[in-house]
């Protein structure tokens, strides 16, 4: 299955609090909000939330074709990306321009403030599929990028009979109820979490029953409540797996994506693909960011059969 996954491609700091953020806020300020945290540790990954789900989607026998923009700087995450097998011929280097920047800080409780500089993301905008000759993919994957480069490349996709995911992710925020109006509809997948699907229904005026009608199959992942798939009618509860320890959770949202689409290029279940996404959620959880997880596909099934109690019967990509 010819996958393209188009969205950020940046590199992560990682910060961690020795508190929590709420203990710090003072709920009759908040119009004058004014705080700083001093963090213990930063660290500099890989990440961006197109790069984070073609690694796992690599992972589990996908082949992904990462499509964006990047900076001057790009080259040893270009390197790494090569030794890991995933496609970098679609991506477009942007001169004088450095690569997006995602600035994260999480405190005791998983709670994050994050920050994101957009740098060469920006000229994402200016591309297309066509002019890259990917109009024959078989699904777009469209996450966090460019907000009118997001707009763009679900028009395109609408008006090429492409089928599309679409993962609005952290951009919820910076779309409008009117581009969410156009962009969503058609969507054959529509990927969120519950607070940016309470965001969407808000600045829409959609119910959740009207959106499930706008799109295929809408999914919206609650943390460690596991996640709710809407697909044809049914509603499928899939619980979390749960992780041997917890070290931090960026990237756990673009792992379940990425192994979605894994087991849904390799014809299984959606119910299935939908725990595969759980398990390789559960896998980025236990690691300090967003793709030093690694597994066997042997390893996954016999991980998967002691969280979830079934077999996992693997098939062959498409």
């Amino acid at each position: 299955m010819r996958i393209v996954v188009s969205g950020s491609i940046a590199y992560d700091y990682l910060m961690s609090f020795p508190g929590r953020f709420t203990d710090q806020i003072i709920t009759e300020k908040l119009t004058r909000l004014s705080v700083s945290f001093l963090v213990e540790d930063m660290v500099r990954q890989r990440g961006g939330t197109a790069a984070n789900i073609a690694y796992s989607l690599k992972l589990l026998g996908g082949d992904p074709i990462l499509f964006g923009t990047v900076g001057q700087d790009f080259g040893d995450y270009e390197a790494w990306l090569n030794q890991h097998g995933i496609r970098t011929d679609h991506i477009v280097e942007i001169p004088n321009k450095f690569t997006a920047s995602f600035f994260v800080s999480t405190d005791e409780e998983q709670n994050q403030i994050a920050n994101f500089y957009s740098g060469a993301m920006s000229d994402c905008r200016d591309v297309s599929l066509a002019d890259h000759g990917l109009t024959d993919a078989d699904v777009v994957i469209i996450s966090p990028n460019d907000p009118q480069a997001m707009l763009n490349f679900t028009a395109e996709c609408r008006d090429l009979g492409v089928p599309f995911a679409y993962d609005p992710s952290q951009q919820t925020a910076r779309l409008s109820g009117e581009d969410l109006r156009q962009s969503i509809p058609g969507a054959a997948w529509l990927m969120v979490n519950d607070y940016e699907m309470a965001v969407i229904e808000d600045k829409t005026g959609w119910s959740r029953q009207t959106i499930r009608q706008e799109v295929g199959t809408l999914i919206v992942t609650e943390g460690r409540a596991g996640s709710l798939i809407y697909h044809q009618g049914q509603e499928f509860h899939i619980p979390i797996a749960p992780p041997h320890k917890v070290a931090e959770p960026t990237g756990a949202g673009d792992a379940y994506r990425g192994a979605y689409f894994a087991a849904h290029s390799a014809g299984l279940p959606v119910d299935v693909c939908g725990r595969v996404g759980s398990l390789c959620a559960t896998y980025v959880l236990e690691q300090f960011g967003t793709t030093n997880h690694s597994f066997t596909l042997e390893e996954f099934a016999q991980r998967y059969q002691q969280a979830f109690g079934e077999e996992l019967l693997w098939g062959e990509p498409a």
